[in-house]
């Protein structure tokens, strides 16, 4: 496997922790979110956000 560099850890840390925010961000918007196909959009941007970490988090 190829050794990852610092400019490429920064990186990864900064995107994993975009989408920690993001994650965090819509699935409080969905809890308070009354429409339920509006509801059901920022669950489905919260699934993404956190399955984009997980994805990033193998690099790791």
């Amino acid at each position: 496997m190829t050794e990852i560099s610092i400019l490429d850890l920064q990186n990864l840390r900064h995107l994993i922790g975009g989408y920690t925010t993001t994650h965090c961000k819509m699935t409080e918007y969905a809890s308070q979110a009354q429409d339920p196909e509006v509801k059901q959009l920022f669950h489905d941007a919260a699934n993404s956000a956190m399955k984009n970490k997980e994805n990033l988090m193998k690099f790791l």
